[in-house]
């Protein structure tokens, strides 16, 4: 069975149902479902509005799937420019809230441009790398690609927004491997950046420093000595850790009412969001927080299988990046409720509340699926 879709780039392009990923679309089906049943355990309110994030979303991923990602890609240059205008008005007319502006609203409807970055992102840096047809990278295209991303990171920080500005620049690093990133120079990069970051925790933690706004300090300051701040910025994560551990094996049962509930107690703040992991940890144990993270792992995985067969290094760009964003934000989102990480908020992908968030990750998923329809040809 073939279907056809009609595209700017060729009159036709024609696709076969064989190559579709369905056991992609299963698995990131299953998880979301999985966040739309822990989003109303959480905040019962939200759920209906979850729902509906996850039906839009469904639906731009197939349409996005079925757009051929090579005529996207043409117009890197213009994702660059709307990226950048998005992200410097939220600067000058976002939206404020919990003292940070980091939403844009437009009519009726408001949104986390920063969450559209990342996926820009990997737009913009598959084009861009595929123009140069180089197999290493040299260090002008590598100069080049740090200045490009410099503003969209400086202009998340300055929401402010931590996590994501983190989020985006271990993505692009991830892009610029992907792209032809030679092993000295990440060799080489290791060797400044490891020592600077140690200097720099040092640094950041000590009264007057310049780099951190002063509750990011503090988070820090946080997570190093927990006891010590365990009625402030360490108090969520404490009781985030008291959540999982509580749910032991098997879990207290889904949305349960037990009065010794960490959730019920409202001992956990936003916990449809950075925290939704111990929600599930609760409510599910061991068992639960298991199979969260093995299905974003096989989503990860099939991402990176889809992008191996692809038949050009766009293509393979595109694949690696988004298993990469999701690797990347599931990481620091299980990390700071388990309090590996210093608390920094970010969203669990397709399973915490967060309509942007949720739309973005589909859309990454729908480039992924396109490149899958469109496989190497092997001899």
């Amino acid at each position: 069975m073939k279907l056809d879709f009609l595209n700017f780039h060729n009159l036709k392009k024609r696709y076969y149902l064989k190559d579709y990923k369905f056991g992609l679309i299963a698995l990131v089906t299953v998880i979301s479902i999985i966040g739309i049943f822990f989003v109303g355990s959480a905040q019962a309110s939200l759920q209906v509005k979850q729902l509906v994030g996850v039906v839009l979303g469904f639906v731009l991923m197939i349409v996005v799937s079925l757009i051929d990602y090579k005529w996207i890609i043409n117009w890197y240059w213009i994702l660059y420019v709307v990226n950048i205008i998005l992200l410097l008005a939220v600067h000058f007319f976002g939206e404020e809230s919990h003292g940070a502006v980091r939403w844009l609203k437009i009519g009726f409807i408001q949104f986390q441009p920063s969450d559209l970055t990342k996926i820009i992102t990997i737009l913009f840096f598959a084009g861009f790398f595929k123009k140069k047809e180089e197999e290493t990278l040299s260090k002008k295209t590598i100069i080049a690609a740090i200045a490009l991303i410099l503003p969209s990171l400086y202009l998340i920080y300055k929401q402010p927004n931590l996590s994501n500005t983190i989020c985006l620049a271990a993505l692009f690093f991830v892009l610029l491997y992907l792209g032809g990133l030679s092993y000295k120079f990440i060799g080489s990069v290791l060797a400044v950046v490891v020592p600077v970051s140690i200097l720099f925790l040092s640094i950041a933690v000590q009264p007057n420093q310049p780099f951190l706004y002063e509750h990011q300090q503090k988070r820090i300051l946080a997570w190093l000595e927990p006891e010590k701040y365990a009625t402030e910025e360490a108090y969520q994560q404490i009781n985030s850790v008291k959540a999982i551990g509580s749910g032991q094996l098997k879990g207290k049962g889904y949305n349960s009412n037990t009065t010794t509930s960490v959730k019920n107690g409202n001992f956990i703040s936003e916990p449809q969001t950075d925290f939704i992991f111990a929600i599930i940890g609760e409510e599910l144990g061991f068992v639960g927080c298991c199979t969260v993270i093995i299905l974003l792992l096989l989503i990860v995985i099939d991402c990176i299988m889809i992008g191996k067969r692809a038949k050009d290094a766009a293509g393979k760009q595109i694949c690696g990046g988004v298993a990469a964003l999701i690797a990347i934000q599931s990481m620091i989102n299980i990390s700071v409720a388990t309090q590996v990480f210093p608390n920094t908020g970010i969203s669990l992908p397709f399973v915490s509340y967060g309509l942007t968030s949720i739309v973005c990750f589909y859309i990454g998923i729908g480039l992924v699926l396109n490149v899958g329809l469109q496989p190497k040809i092997f001899q």
